[in-house]
């Protein structure tokens, strides 16, 4: 019989609940429901960030460095949209100094590689790679040539790097966060839209809001 594919169950990060709470998203105690995914928001220490997530049906936590650990939760119900219009999370991105060996090591560890992108992003990434996780998908994004020399060469783990989050109607979304956020671009999803949380919001972590992806049914 066919392994389930892996999903995701928390993220955890560095991050006040009321940073997330001022920012319109509903927050109970130290958590945030987005879609199927619990964020579990532990507090600005040391760290900053995404600090680790953990992924149900996993066969192998090996990531190439990303910070993983197995959840044996079933799935949770969707949560409900926040006050904000968020709905939940389109991908996570993560960044890698050695493209090649983290795509091998990924797939290995049981995630499912749905395309690789060859096309640099508007940031100079000169490759992305999707892996799909049930409802959201990770995506792999290489680092530039000089951010890899500057960083201390290939042989580091991959890191952590952001969200970007799905909203039900980004125009309102971005009229209620006000000065927080960017202007409304186009993305490179084709007939998707997109707008980056500026850091003065006061988050840990790189967001970024997205339009709905009319070609996807399950959203």
């Amino acid at each position: 019989s066919e392994m389930p594919a892996p999903t995701i169950d928390e993220i955890t990060l560095a991050d006040e609940p009321g940073a997330w709470e001022a920012m319109g998203f509903a927050v109970t105690g130290d958590s945030c429901r987005l879609g199927d995914v619990t964020i579990r928001l532990t507090g600005k220490g040391s760290e900053r960030g995404i600090l680790s997530w953990s992924l149900r049906d996993l066969q192998d936590v090996e990531l190439d460095g990303l910070p993983t650990s197995v959840s044996t939760r079933p799935p949770q119900p969707l949560g409900a949209e926040h006050p904000n219009g968020v709905l939940g999370i389109d991908h996570v991105v993560a960044m890698s100094p050695d493209f090649g060996r983290s795509v091998a090591r990924i797939q290995e560890a049981g995630l499912d590689l749905r395309r690789v992108r060859e096309v640099p992003t508007p940031a100079g990434a000169p490759r992305q790679a999707f892996f799909r996780l049930g409802r959201e998908v990770l995506e792999l994004v290489e680092e530039p040539e000089e951010i890899v020399a500057r960083a201390g060469g290939p042989d580091r783990p991959v890191r952590f790097w952001g969200l970007a989050l799905v909203a039900a109607d980004l125009d309102r979304t971005v009229a209620t966060l006000g000065e927080h956020v960017s202007d409304i671009r186009e993305a490179v999803q084709p007939g998707r839209h997109i707008a980056t949380v500026r850091r003065s919001a006061g988050l840990a972590v790189a967001v970024a809001l997205m339009s709905p992806d009319e070609r996807a049914e399950d959203r």
